[in-house]
């Protein structure tokens, strides 16, 4: 299965947003996907994050999403996401226009350095405090410095987490519970004032339903059609003057049962191991002392094919990341274990028993999980 570099600076995740401040009139930001002739007289941009929708499931979504399905094939082309290809690290990526390895939200989970303590930025209830765990300012932050009116709508229970606030400091917050609740308030915010104005939103559930149930189910095509009347509403309901910017954080891949591994039933897996961070595609392992040569040649003999196994410094050289500084290095395991095909390294006992439940995954640098759109359309 063909793999992706994430493209920072010039066609990835990060490079959406200044783009968009761009198109606004905000100083000292950098066009990399050229947005800026193709919205011109633009004043209102409303940016769509649909979690889970990369740019390899939307033929599969297509029978039940025919409005997305035509701007794909319009006004729509890939993106990459950064790495890890999951939703904390691309959220972060996206609020920040930064790579991961700069905003230093490295992973589903990671270990505090100095702890034993594995952090899962979805219930990041704000310890570590956020602006110290990710101190990049934001572009929202940005572009209200620079006159904008800026408004995050999401779930209502997002607000003030920290993943939230790593993320989405600097606008206000609109709760929205629903795909209906969500186009309204996206739409209300958008047109509120007459100046220029930003408005951010994000669906999650196409991806819980990818999770829970594998991309194509059932309930995946019933969120997919969801999403397209999402999409339908804010396209007909845009002003003349605002365009709408829709992307993701990253595709989906289901993990046969014959394709998973678990390092909390395999002693040799757990041998020399201290912390596991990081997530069922890609795995951070915190290692003993004098520990870490053997674990690479451990996993890598037991995992084969299935995993590349790196060390830190092989993976930070590699440029998934992007530039790491030296105070965000050691979030990164001592080891860093990256699936290929649809393979996944499960932790039974570890992690919550649902994480291990789950039928489609993501995280990976797969061209399935890494690519993702970005679709411009004009009001």
């Amino acid at each position: 299965m063909e793999t992706v570099a994430p493209r920072y600076g010039a066609a990835s995740l990060a490079d959406v947003l200044p783009a968009a401040l761009a198109v606004l009139g905000v100083p000292g930001v950098t066009d990399a996907l050229g947005l800026t002739a193709a919205l011109a007289g633009v004043r209102r941009i409303a940016v769509l994050l649909v979690d889970g929708l990369g740019w390899y499931q939307i033929p599969t979504a297509a029978p039940y999403a025919p409005t997305l399905a035509g701007l794909t094939a319009t006004v729509g082309r890939p993106l990459t996401s950064g790495f890890p290809s999951t939703t904390p690290t691309s959220l972060v990526t996206l609020g920040t226009g930064a790579a991961p390895g700069a905003h230093g939200v490295l992973g589903f989970t990671l270990r505090v350095p100095g702890t034993d303590r594995v952090l899962n930025h979805i219930e990041w209830a704000g310890d570590p405090e956020p602006l110290r765990w990710q101190p990049v300012p934001t572009q929202l932050e940005r572009a209200r410095a620079a006159g904008v009116h800026v408004t995050v709508v999401s779930r209502p229970e997002f607000g003030g987490s920290g993943l939230t606030v790593a993320a989405n400091r600097g606008g206000d917050y609109r709760g929205a519970a629903g795909v209906d609740a969500l186009g309204r308030e996206m739409l209300a915010a958008l047109t509120a004032g007459t100046g220029p104005t930003l408005v951010s939103g994000y669906h999650p559930d196409l991806d819980r339903h990818g999770h829970l149930s594998g991309v194509d189910s059932v309930p995946w095509r019933i969120a997919a059609a969801d999403v397209d009347r999402l999409l339908a509403r804010l396209v007909d309901g845009l002003p003349p003057d605002a365009a709408l910017l829709v992307t993701a954080d990253h595709g989906q891949l289901d993990v046969p049962a014959g394709h998973r591994f678990d390092l909390d039933t395999d002693p040799r897996l757990r041998d020399g191991v201290a912390v596991v961070a990081g997530e069922p595609r890609v795995r951070y392992l915190h290692v003993g002392p004098g520990a870490r040569d053997d674990v690479v040649a451990t996993w890598s003999a037991v995992l084969g094919p299935a995993a590349r196994v790196r060390t830190r410094e092989e993976a930070v050289a590699a440029g998934w990341f992007g530039p790491v500084p030296e105070e965000h290095l050691s979030r990164i395991g001592d080891v860093v274990v990256v699936c290929n095909g649809t393979y996944a390294v499960l932790a039974t006992r570890s992690e919550p028993p649902m994480a291990s439940r789950l039928v489609a995954y993501h995280g990976a640098d797969t061209a399935a999980e890494m690519t993702i759109p970005l679709l411009v359309v004009r009001g």
